[in-house]
Order: structure tokens, then C-alpha cells, then sequence
């Protein structure tokens, strides 16, 4: 067999096959969803510089046999998520992979060698390039594309990470519904929230039109504080904060977009985005020329959505304002002809939602893995 070698991306032809491979590697896949191009240059460090790197580095590798790709791998010294945790771990991301446990080995060797060097010996992922964006392995589920943001892969993926030594960190989980369940939830549930409305004054209003950047970065505000205790989170900076603002700007649908306020101050969120995912495949996560207006135009025909976010503060959480949320957001959903929706992810350890989800009639539909390498390999 051919030797195989494994290198730093320095150049800019490297950088070229680095966000190439995917689509090699995945052209007879009908599920596959290609990323969006603009943003994963962003996110891997080649264009600009995108906030998260701020505080954060970036080391990305190819792994080459006979001249050609055969893998590639990110390693991430994320120091926020270091300092937060008071630990010190790297990260892997961006991982693309052949079927074969020698180059599956090598790019973990390497991302593991990098941090070595920084004295960084523990390592977690995938993340690409974070927990605040998209997450995790997929290991069950692999019959249907992931919806908008969403992590897909091969499924021998798992088998490759778990025979470097990799073992389970966390599960996360995606479910589905059907629009169906929504008045029969609200029926079991809508006496509940008017009365925890009236008892703790919950205002509901949308997203509003007139001061639209400004929602959208105190809602997104509102998830970075209420995740505060959840596994594996660490914060967005302020900067991050403001672009994620900027790029939901032209993908959300307003009211769809709700948040519960008590005594004018806002202490909990809904989030629904439409599935563009079938949209970005036909585009091929080419936003320029004219994918963004490809993408974008006509988005209320899309019958499809994702919750990205069912969030309240901390401090509010044992009060009931999420059923309030669901019972605000379930009429817009039904005049908006959502047909379906996926809630998503929702971690292993966070027991309330998962139990609130089942119970309302939600199936469990993909689950995404975490993985951990906290000793020696092999």
C-alpha cells in the first residue's frame, strides 16, 4: 500500500482541496447536504477572520495518499471553552474521512500532535468549530438528510473515531413532529399556560420588523445565558453574537421568532427557522451570484422547520414560561402551513426537555455522538 502522509494546509492550493474533499466524497450520497461554501471558509479559518478565532486557534491538516485526498481534520485550541470549564482539552472538527482506520488514525495523530505542543492532551469532538455551531457525529438516523445546520456524515464514522480510542462523551438528539400533535399539546396544555400567564404577567411579542438587528442579538443573548449550565456549553462573544445576528437577518420569518417578557424584560425565546437544507443543495452552497436570492426568496413556501432554540433564562425556568412560549408559537406555526418540524439537538443530559418532547408525542428521529479521548490511544 501506498505510504500515506499527513500535512499542515499552508498553502492556498491546500486550503482548495481542504473544502473540495467533501464533494468528492460524497457525490453518489442523496442525503448529503454540501455546507454553505462563504461560511465554511469562514469557519475554518481561510477567509477573514471570523470572531470565534478571536480568543481561539485553528490548525487544519490533509491527509494524502498517491496524491490524492484521502481525509482531512481540524484541530482547535478552543481557550474560551478552556477557560469556562477550567480544563484544558482541543478539539476536532471539519473531519472527512475514507473508509480506512490508517488515515482515520493519522489526521487524529496529527490534531493530537498540534496540541501536544501547546500542552493540550485531551480532546473532544467533533465541532465545527464549536458546540454554538454544528455538533457532534451522526450515528443513528442515517435514512433522511439532516435538516438546516445539522451534522451528516458516512455512517462508518463512528467505528472510525471509537477505534482510535475514542469513547462516548454525550448523545445528542433530533426530534420530529408532525403538525398534527400541535392543538392536541395545546389542548392538554393551553388551560396551564394562559394560567401561568396571568400569575407571573408573561408578555408574548414577535420579532419586530422596525428594530430587527436589535431583536435578533438581545434574543440570541437570551440563548447564550440560558445555556449557561448545559454540558459542554461555553458562550458566544459579543462579536460572534453580532454576526450570527446579521446572517439570521435573512432567514428568519419574523413571526415565527418569539420571545415571553415579564415586567418589560425579555427571559425567554423561541427560535424556528425554515429547512433551507433542500434549497442549499440545489444552490450547491454557492451563495454568489445568486444563491442567496435562490435561497431566501419565497422562504414562507418552505413547510418544513427546524427549532433551533427553546430558551429562558435560568432564573425563569422552573416557572412555566416555556409551555407559555409553545402555546404563543403554536397558532403562528398552523397560519404559516408548517407542515413538520425537527427540534434539535437536545442533549442526552438535559432529562426536562427530552421528557417534555416524548410526552407530547415527538419520535426521536437521528442522534448525533460527542466523543472523548481523555487517555493514551490504543
Amino acid at each position: 500500500m501506498s505510504q500515506l502522509v499527513v500535512e499542515p494546509v499552508s498553502t492556498r492550493r491546500q486550503r482548495k482541496e481542504f473544502l473540495a474533499f467533501p464533494w468528492r466524497l460524497y457525490r453518489d450520497d442523496p442525503h448529503w447536504i454540501p455546507p454553505i461554501r462563504s461560511d465554511e471558509k469562514e469557519l475554518v479559518g481561510y477567509a477573514g477572520r471570523h470572531p470565534f478565532y478571536e480568543q481561539n486557534r485553528v490548525q487544519t491538516f490533509l491527509a494524502m495518499r498517491d496524491g490524492q485526498v484521502c481525509g482531512r481534520i481540524a484541530g482547535i485550541l478552543n481557550r474560551v471553552h478552556n477557560e469556562y470549564h477550567n480544563e484544558q482539552r482541543g478539539f476536532f472538527g471539519f473531519f472527512e474521512c475514507l473508509d480506512d482506520q490508517e488515515v482515520a488514525d493519522g489526521l487524529f495523530d496529527a490534531v493530537r500532535q498540534w496540541l501536544a505542543e501547546q500542552d493540550v492532551h485531551r480532546l473532544r469532538g467533533p465541532a465545527n468549530p464549536g458546540v454554538n455551531y454544528v455538533w457532534g457525529t451522526l450515528v443513528e438516523g442515517f435514512d433522511s438528510p439532516p435538516t438546516f445546520m445539522m451534522a451528516y456524515n458516512p455512517s462508518y464514522y463512528g467505528r472510525l473515531i471509537e477505534g482510535y480510542g475514542f469513547r462516548k462523551a454525550q448523545d445528542l438528539y433530533a426530534y420530529w413532529g408532525d403538525v398534527a400533535i400541535l392543538p392536541q399539546v395545546m389542548t392538554k396544555y393551553g388551560a396551564v399556560a394562559d394560567q401561568i400567564a396571568e400569575r407571573f404577567g408573561v408578555r408574548i411579542r414577535e420579532l419586530s420588523t422596525k428594530r430587527f438587528k436589535q431583536d435578533v442579538r438581545e434574543f440570541l443573548a437570551i440563548y447564550n445565558r440560558s445555556m449557561e449550565k448545559h454540558w459542554g456549553f461555553s458562550p458566544m462573544s459579543e462579536a460572534e453574537l453580532d454576526v450570527m445576528a446579521k446572517g439570521l437577518r435573512y432567514l428568519v420569518i419574523p413571526e415565527l421568532v418569539v420571545g415571553a417578557e415579564i415586567d418589560g424584560r425579555l427571559v425567554g425565546i423561541i427560535l424556528v427557522l425554515p429547512d433551507y437544507n433542500p434549497r442549499i443543495k440545489q444552490i450547491g452552497g454557492r451563495l454568489f451570484p445568486f444563491g442567496l436570492l435562490r435561497l431566501v426568496t419565497g422562504k414562507r413556501k418552505i413547510k418544513r422547520v427546524r427549532i433551533l432554540a427553546a430558551n429562558v433564562l435560568p432564573e425563569y425556568q422552573l416557572m412555566g414560561v416555556a409551555v407559555v412560549l409553545l402555546r404563543a408559537i403554536t397558532p403562528k406555526a398552523l397560519a404559516c402551513g408548517i407542515s413538520e418540524a425537527e427540534f434539535s439537538w437536545v442533549a442526552e443530559s438535559n432529562s426536562l426537555s427530552r421528557g417534555s418532547l416524548e410526552k407530547s408525542g415527538t419520535k426521536r428521529a437521528k442522534t448525533y455522538r460527542v466523543y472523548d479521548l481523555d487517555r493514551d490511544a490504543g
